[in-house]
């Protein structure tokens, strides 16, 4: 009789046993659905209406394995050039976001394209963005007085229509463009530091200005830098610095410890990002 009420009492406690592991896993499982705003990689979607239809865009937010509940990350938009796709950020920002410098946050281009005024895209491509940045403020571990934004070719050109409309970015660095004389500075732009970087040989993007292939009327490279120093009231003689045949251009003292640095590569065409520069840029983002 006592093995039998020992053997009842050992089922008894391995049943109870059981049905409270199984109440912890539906309860973890519960935390999850309620909470998906942990931060990690992923592909989020963002709806937009674009010419009276509702659009689902693509947007990757790029992170380390391993999240630093402590620390809040530095964020990097990333936009691809005109017929890329943000997937083509991965791979060039991986070991950024592995080592936590940031977390990468790449837009998908609508119709693989942001809509500078000529491009296949009708999409309010600065709308899109701040969707995208009202979506982050409901993660945790992000970092918003240290949001920057770097850009290829028309991307490039997105990331100066950002820096001229809106005041999310304390740095942008456009690659291979140039600011368009369809998208001038405005008396509302705020102060902002800009690393322009352009090749001497693009035949896309002409460094000496007029108009590219896509149709748009781009100033002087040099003259693009030299009109964001003055908007910022940077001093007006910038320090000049010579790197092998490269030059670089730097105006200091701007309005709100700004800085703006043009660098002109003396062989370069329109395929300058590559990972020298882009680490480059980062090195000049901490800064600001």
């Amino acid at each position: 009789m006592r093995i039998r009420a020992t053997l009842k009492l050992i089922l008894l406690l391995f049943f109870i046993s059981l049905n409270a592991c199984d109440k912890d896993s539906n309860s973890n499982e519960v935390d999850n659905d309620i909470d998906p705003y942990i931060l990690e990689t992923k592909n989020i979607t963002i709806t937009q209406i674009i010419e009276g239809n509702t659009e689902t865009r693509s947007v990757i937010i790029q992170t380390p394995n391993i999240i630093d509940p402590s620390k809040n990350y530095p964020i990097v938009f990333a936009f691809h050039g005109n017929g890329g796709t943000n997937n083509n950020w991965v791979p060039r920002l991986l070991n950024f976001t592995n080592n936590g410098d940031f977390i990468g946050i790449y837009p998908q281009g609508f119709l693989n394209s942001w809509n500078l005024g000529r491009e296949a895209s009708k999409a309010d491509d600065v709308a899109f963005v701040n969707l995208i940045v009202e979506e982050l403020e409901k993660y945790n571990n992000l970092n918003f007085d240290k949001m920057y934004a770097i850009g290829t070719s028309n991307g490039s050109g997105m990331v100066n229509k950002l820096g001229i409309e809106t005041s999310h970015f304390k740095a942008i660095a456009p690659v291979v463009s140039q600011l368009m004389e369809s998208s001038p500075l405005l008396s509302s732009t705020q102060p902002i530091s800009v690393y322009q970087i352009n090749g001497a040989a693009d035949t896309t993007i002409p460094i000496n200005g007029g108009i590219a292939v896509m149709g748009h009327v781009f100033l002087d490279a040099a003259e693009s830098a030299r009109l964001w120093a003055t908007h910022f009231n940077c001093n007006q003689s910038p320090e000049i610095e010579t790197i092998g045949e490269d030059t670089l251009y730097m105006y200091t003292n701007c309005n709100n410890g700004k800085e703006i640095r043009y660098l002109r590569v003396e062989n370069g065409g329109h395929g300058l990002l590559n990972p020298p520069i882009i680490n480059d840029i980062w090195i000049f983002f901490q800064r600001f």
